[in-house]
């Protein structure tokens, strides 16, 4: 398969390379574009858990009782004629050891890098349809992203704390109109700058908008050891202040050593330009023989219900958050005790969290 796609790939490069390469007339050169983004919250458990200990296992907003950092987040954008190129870096712990793997490997706090590069890579754009992407980029899998200023909920969803955050490789997009487009690409294992085991992972998306407003992608990335995860994300704007959103994925390991199944939908209502609400409501249940990264044990699953408020003030967006957890079994600590024995005896979790997000 990976010698396949990338004997399309080369050919594909040289095609369009051979009808694209003309002399300009005129040198286009766009201005340095820096953009990026700040955050922080205060979440509270109400299970009363003490020692900073959150009960919720999902990437982000995990400390309790505590004014905490998500991260501050720096991007630079540039353009020259048909190529372009992208650089994404973050500082704190949202953009680093809360999803992704530190430069030697661990999830821990205080070990490996002080940062994490959230993006980098270059786009040559061949024809008005026809564009080749490589280096390390933000996942074409799921609803939700890293940056808080793309999301409408502050906490995240266990469908994208399961799945990919972040994915290396080469990837080539074509547009058949603005209804439809497609991309194919080969990427290292999932959250890696560098994968010791070749590049061996296959991804595709296929992309549809049945109307104006409704967007659709149908996603699939495969590959050992990560696994292969299929995913549907949709969007539509129904009016100018109702927005729906909806993302199902599957997710399997190779050799029957588990996975996940689930789906999240999204209602979003803009009330004002500066009040909107938005209400997520989410089932995950992780498959047997082996327990997720975040979320319920093997076999076991839950039911997620977030009410979030974005409550805007120029570049400036408070989020008050209310979210109510039930698992199928219990995966939740009900008091301080349970939390000092280490012991799981509660079905049910709840907690409030209050963000700022600052978006520049």
């Amino acid at each position: 398969m990976a010698r396949l796609l990338s004997g399309i790939l080369s050919v594909s490069l040289l095609l369009a390379g051979i009808t694209s390469v003309k002399a300009q007339d005129s040198t286009v050169v766009s201005p340095l574009e820096i953009s990026g983004s700040a955050d922080a919250y205060y979440k509270y458990d109400f299970a009363k858990l003490r020692g900073g200990a959150g009960n919720i296992p999902t990437a982000f907003a995990s400390e309790n009782n505590s004014v905490s950092l998500g991260m501050i987040d720096i991007a630079l954008k540039k353009a020259y004629n048909k190529a372009s190129f992208v650089g994404e870096v973050s500082f704190g712990p949202r953009g680093q050891f809360q999803s992704i793997p530190n430069s030697n490997g661990t999830y821990n706090e205080g070990e490996g890098n002080s940062f994490h590069i959230q993006n980098l890579y270059a786009t040559y754009q061949f024809t008005d349809k026809f564009s080749m992407t490589a280096g390390y980029m933000g996942t074409f899998i799921g609803y939700e992203v890293i940056s808080p200023t793309a999301n409408f909920n502050y906490s995240t969803s266990y469908l994208f704390s399961n799945g990919p955050f972040q994915n290396a490789g080469i990837k080539a997009n074509y547009a058949f109109s603005d209804r439809v487009g497609l991309m194919m690409g080969l990427f290292n294992d999932w959250n890696v700058y560098q994968d010791f085991n070749g590049v061996s992972d296959f991804g595709a998306q296929l992309f549809v908008s049945p109307v104006e407003g409704w967007n659709a992608y149908l996603n699939v990335i495969t590959g050992y050891p990560s696994g292969t995860e299929f995913d549907l994300t949709t969007s539509w704007q129904l009016t100018e202040g109702f927005k729906l959103g909806l993302n199902v994925a599957d997710m399997s390991r190779p050799n029957d050593a588990g996975g996940f199944t689930g789906g999240a939908l999204y209602l979003q209502n803009s009330f004002s330009s500066v009040f909107g609400l938005g209400l997520r409501t989410e089932y995950f249940k992780s498959k047997t023989n082996e327990s997720v990264l975040f979320g319920p044990a093997g076999g076991e699953s839950v039911v997620a219900v977030t009410l979030s408020g974005n409550i805007k003030g120029g570049p400036l967006t408070f989020i008050p958050e209310v979210r109510f957890d039930r698992g199928s079994s219990n995966m939740f600590y009900k008091n301080n005790d349970s939390l000092a024995m280490g012991s799981f005896d509660n079905k049910s979790a709840s907690q409030f969290s209050l963000a700022i997000v600052y978006a520049f």
